[in-house]
Formats: structure tokens, C-alpha cells, sequence
């Protein structure tokens, strides 16, 4: 089992210094494949996130990826709401856990392949050549 979640701390890593979201990943490997509970793995997701988190800050801060005054924006109502998403998940049952966060992650698909539905048809309209 050790080493399964090695595996699934790799890949968390892995997603999550690309800015991904390990969690997306993390969380239902550790729950579907690990046979862990729910809360346990949200739990486990959030203290793997502090130092993944904190490693890919640097990388992106460096490359030029973070504009530092939108980022504040965010900061401010981002820890309000932590602190209230802790108490609401405190007293959720972990089968509604579960039933939510696979609906984000369903949703996240069907948006993301949506998206690049609409990035791929602008693509193709730019790069016709009777559009130079």
C-alpha cells in the first residue's frame, strides 16, 4: 500500500506543480483506487498541498506567471471561505463529500472539453488561409 501511494503522491505532485490541481487527481485515487474514506482523503490532499503548492508558487513566480495584485484579490475572500468550507465539510457526511466532488469533477470535464472545443475551431479560423 506504501508504495500505491507513492505512486498516487507522484502523480498529485506531478498535476499539481503544473498547476493543474494535484487534488483533481489525488483525492479520487486515494479514495476509488486507496479505499480510503472520504474526509481522510481531503485531508490527506490538503497537507500534500502545502509544500506542492509552496514549490510550484516559486516556478511560476519566477517564470513570470503571477501577477501578484490579482493574486490578492483572490487571497483575502479565498482564506474566508476555507475557513467556512471546513466547518460546512466537517459536518457533511463523506458519501455527500464524495457525490460533490465528483459533480465538480464532472462538471470541470464537460467545461474543459468544451472549451477546447471552442479553442480548437478558433485555431482552424486562424490559421485558414484565406484568413492572411
Amino acid at each position: 500500500m506504501t508504495v500505491l501511494f507513492v505512486f498516487f503522491g507522484l502523480i498529485g505532485g506531478f498535476f499539481g506543480g503544473m498547476g493543474m490541481g494535484g487534488g483533481t487527481f489525488l483525492i479520487p485515487l486515494l479514495t476509488i483506487i486507496g479505499g480510503l474514506e472520504q474526509h481522510l482523503s481531503q485531508t490527506i490532499n490538503l497537507i500534500a498541498f502545502i509544500p506542492t503548492s509552496f514549490i510550484a508558487l516559486i516556478f511560476h513566480v519566477k517564470n513570470g506567471y503571477v501577477e501578484v495584485k490579482d493574486a490578492l484579490f483572490l487571497l483575502i475572500p479565498a482564506a474566508v471561505f476555507t475557513v467556512i468550507g471546513a466547518f460546512a465539510a466537517r459536518g457533511t457526511d463523506g458519501a455527500l463529500l464524495r457525490k460533490i466532488f465528483g459533480a465538480f469533477l464532472v462538471f470541470l470535464s464537460v467545461r474543459g472539453f468544451l472549451s477546447r472545443k471552442k479553442e480548437n475551431q478558433l485555431f482552424k479560423s486562424r490559421n485558414r488561409k484565406d484568413n492572411f
